[in-house]
C-alpha cells in the first residue's frame, strides 16, 4: 500500500515544478561558486594552491544551511499545495488507504527528492573542482559527500516540521513565511559563538558538517525528525483535512 502510494505522489508531482526545484538548488549554489573561481582563477589558485579543494568546500558550506531550510520548505509546501489546490484531500482520503499511509508517503517522497538534490550537489562539485583543473589525486571524496548529506540530515527536523504545517494549513503563506524568516535566521545564529549556538537546531546543518562530534548533531537532527514526525502523524490522522 505504502509503494501504491508514493508512486501515486510521484505522478502527481509531474510538471509541478518540484524537479525543477530539486536541481535549481544545488546548480545555483555550483553557479555561484564556478562564477567566483573563474572571474578569479588566478589569485585564487595562487592563494590556496595546495588547498584547492578545500577551498572550494569552505566556500560552499556557507551556502548550505540557508539552500536546505528554503528548499525543505519548498518542498513540502509544493507537496502539499498539490491536495491543497485541487481539494484533493477529502478524495485521497476516501480512498482505501489509511491517513497514515497518506502522511508517510509525503514524508517519503520529501526525503528521496532532497537525497536527490544532496547527490546532484556532490556530483557537481566534484565537475567544478575537475573543471577548474583542481587535482583529481587530492579530492576530497569523503568531504564532499559530508558536505552533501550530514547538513541534510542534521536539518531533517525542519523537514517534519514544515510537511506537518503545510499539510495542516491550507493557507501554505504561513509556512512558507516561516520557512524563510528561518533560512535568513539561520545566517545571523551561525555567528553566535559559545555553548547556547549548539542548541540551536537552525546551527545543526553548519555543526553537522564542520564538527566537532558531527555524529551528535547529526544524530539530534534524526532523534527530534522522528519525535516531530510523530507528533504530524498522529495529528493528521486525527484531524479531518479539508
Amino acid at each position: 500500500m505504502m509503494l501504491k502510494a508514493l508512486s501515486s505522489d510521484f505522478l502527481k508531482i509531474r510538471g509541478k515544478g518540484l524537479w525543477f526545484l530539486i536541481f535549481l538548488g544545488p546548480i545555483g549554489l555550483i553557479a555561484m561558486q564556478a562564477l567566483n573561481f573563474g572571474l578569479r582563477y588566478d589569485y585564487l589558485t595562487q592563494r590556496y594552491a595546495g588547498r584547492l579543494w578545500e577551498t572550494l568546500l569552505a566556500d560552499i558550506q556557507i551556502f548550505v544551511p540557508i539552500s536546505l531550510f528554503l528548499g525543505i520548505t519548498l518542498v513540502a509546501s509544493l507537496i502539499a499545495h498539490i491536495e491543497h489546490s485541487t481539494n484533493a484531500w477529502k478524495l485521497l482520503l476516501a480512498l482505501p488507504i489509511s491517513k497514515g499511509t497518506v502522511f508517510c508517503s509525503k514524508l517519503v517522497l520529501s526525503i528521496l527528492l532532497l537525497t536527490l538534490s544532496c547527490t546532484v550537489l556532490a556530483t557537481l562539485i566534484a565537475v567544478l573542482g575537475l573543471s577548474l583543473r583542481f587535482p583529481l589525486e587530492t579530492m576530497p571524496i569523503t568531504a564532499i559527500l559530508q558536505l552533501s548529506f550530514l547538513p541534510f540530515a542534521a536539518s531533517l527536523p525542519a523537514l517534519a516540521l514544515f510537511l506537518w504545517l503545510c499539510t495542516a494549513l491550507k493557507n501554505q503563506a504561513i509556512p512558507i513565511t516561516l520557512g524563510v524568516l528561518i533560512a535568513i535566521g539561520s545566517v545571523f545564529t551561525g555567528l553566535i559563538s559559545g555553548p547556547l549556538s549548539k542548541w540551536l537546531p537552525l546551527n545543526w546543518p553548519m555543526f553537522g558538517y564542520i564538527g566537532p562530534q558531527q555524529e551528535l548533531f547529526v544524530g539530534a537532527g534524526f532523534a527530534a525528525f522522528c519525535i516531530i514526525s510523530l507528533f504530524g502523524f498522529l495529528h493528521f490522522i486525527r484531524k479531518d483535512v479539508s
